[in-house]
């Protein structure tokens, strides 16, 4: 296959000069081990191997499934599960073929990475989003108990996800700073080497972190667009017109079951997104003359990480030519 137009739709596509300057716009602020690049906003071990290949080894995954895969493609080197499970089994049986750390904020979690064989942790801690963390009092006591259990405490973790957005960059480094200095503090207490926070929207001001699990980068969406940073969308739902309206909309086939609409509407060149359905895209025309059923159309999801998920491939285009397949291959839990 060498065309766009040989594609069948919905498809996700990749703009290869765009994917290629975002990766080169991150390696310009977090060289080598100072990005950890976070394999869920993405999903393709081979877009993994392309961040390899710039030096960055060491990756955070959200689910067993993911870190499973990495190990099965050879990204051995230093994979940390970011999120807390209860599913760690399956991850202690790979550590005697790779390095695996997962995060813990309470005894439970921790107990279950001992009864995996699981030997290494970070502490996680609660540093403004109201999700997986354990308070900063707490976090000390938790690393002591790792220690007496033999555990490895390679240090801290902490997200502030509730700053991603902040479209005010002043703002943005004032909030993310104070975050950060929690967290800064209980490094001091817990010990290791290690201080894992970030994402795209904080990689180029949070300066408190040793690494930044930053992965929407890769491909960016419409939302994360909206901030000041160098990075441009790269993905788009390839999309077919199946139907043209005098009244001035078209619809093509990609709905809510390709694209995730949890950050909104995705946006298009050509008009505006009425609204998705299940198959469907209706879309106001800024020109409505000018459109046929078989027309192509490419829609840039909002969310990036759960449009990934809905599909099986990435196809990368030059141009209009399709120059490479990436499986999605870290799908599923």
């Amino acid at each position: 296959m060498t065309s766009i137009d040989q594609l069948s739709t919905p498809a996700l596509v990749v703009d290869k000069a765009t994917f290629e300057a975002n990766l080169d716009a991150a390696d310009a602020v977090l060289p080598g081990d100072r990005l950890r690049p976070h394999v869920k906003a993405f999903k393709s071990t081979a877009i993994a191997a392309e961040l390899a290949r710039r030096g960055h080894r060491n990756f955070c995954a959200a689910t067993p499934r993911e870190i499973e895969g990495m190990v099965a493609a050879g990204h051995t080197d230093d994979l940390l599960l970011a999120n807390e499970s209860l599913d760690l089994a399956r991850l202690g049986a790979l550590t005697d073929v790779a390095s695996i750390t997962v995060a813990v904020d309470s005894d439970t979690i921790l107990e279950a990475a001992v009864a995996a064989g699981i030997d290494q942790v970070l502490i996680d801690v609660d540093v403004g989003l109201p999700r997986c963390g354990c308070s900063p009092e707490q976090a000390p006591k938790l690393a002591d108990l790792a220690r007496a259990r033999g555990l490895t405490v390679r240090g801290v973790m902490g997200y502030e996800g509730h700053l991603m957005m902040i479209e005010d960059r002043a703002e943005r480094i004032e909030k993310v700073a104070e975050s950060m200095a929690v967290l800064a503090a209980v490094a001091v207490e817990v010990g290791g080497d290690i201080i894992s926070a970030g994402g795209t929207g904080t990689f180029d001001v949070n300066t408190v972190a040793t690494e930044i699990q930053a992965g929407s980068f890769t491909l960016m969406d419409s939302d994360y667009a909206r901030l000041d940073g160098p990075f441009r969308p790269a993905l788009s739902v390839l999309a077919t017109v199946i139907s043209v309206n005098p009244k001035g909309w078209i619809v093509a086939d990609a709905g809510i079951k390709a694209i995730a609409m949890d950050h909104g509407n995705p946006i298009w060149d050509g008009g505006d997104v009425l609204f998705c359905s299940d198959e469907h895209a209706t879309l106001v025309l800024q020109d409505p003359g000018q459109w046929k059923v078989g027309d192509r159309v490419r829609l840039t999801p909002a969310h990036i990480d759960p449009t990934v998920a809905r599909h099986e491939s990435l196809w990368l285009l030059d141009d209009d030519r399709v120059v490479e397949h990436w499986p999605v291959d870290l799908r599923g839990w």
